[in-house]
């Protein structure tokens, strides 16, 4: 009889592509974030979401956003409100409060270094998701600083 391969540790390569948050590796994607981070922005401009509003803003398609709502329901991220979509759980809240956090810290850091938050948005957002809660402190003490002694603005 086969046995089943082991479960490798090695790091998550592209073979292996369901990359973990750093900073909340318990079972949650960063693509997990980004859904939560899509919903709560959905529902705080409309006050719900569904899983068409969620696929266009993710630029993905129905199927495989249906698949991932799914999935976050059975995590206990979201709860179905039938005939209005679903809603972010208060532990969904929490994930998605703390990454628009990062998000936000991260573009002001951006700004306060004289890079474009449009211009370098994909860096935003992939850093948002491999901070440590301590590499995060100490980003939003340089933001601070920067805000009270300003670089000087480059002309390159």
């Amino acid at each position: 009889m086969a046995r089943p391969p082991a479960k490798s540790s090695a790091p998550t390569t592209a073979a292996n592509p369901r990359k973990r948050s750093a900073h909340d590796r318990s079972l949650i994607t960063e693509s997990m974030e980004d859904y939560l981070e899509c919903i709560y922005d959905l529902e705080h401009r409309k006050g719900y979401a569904c899983v068409s509003d969620v696929a266009e803003a993710l630029q993905l398609n129905r199927a495989s956003t249906s698949i991932m709502v799914k999935r976050l329901g059975k995590l206990g991220f979201l709860r179905y409100e039938p005939y209005r979509g679903f809603a972010l759980t208060p532990e969904g809240s929490r994930v998605a409060e703390k990454i628009r956090k990062r998000h936000a810290m991260l573009t002001e850091l951006f700004e306060l270094m004289g890079l474009s938050d449009r211009d370098h948005l994909s860096d935003i957002e992939g850093i948002e998701h491999h901070l440590s809660e301590r590499a995060f402190r100490r980003f939003a003490e340089l933001a601070a600083h920067l805000r009270r002694h300003p670089l000087p603005r480059s002309t390159t």
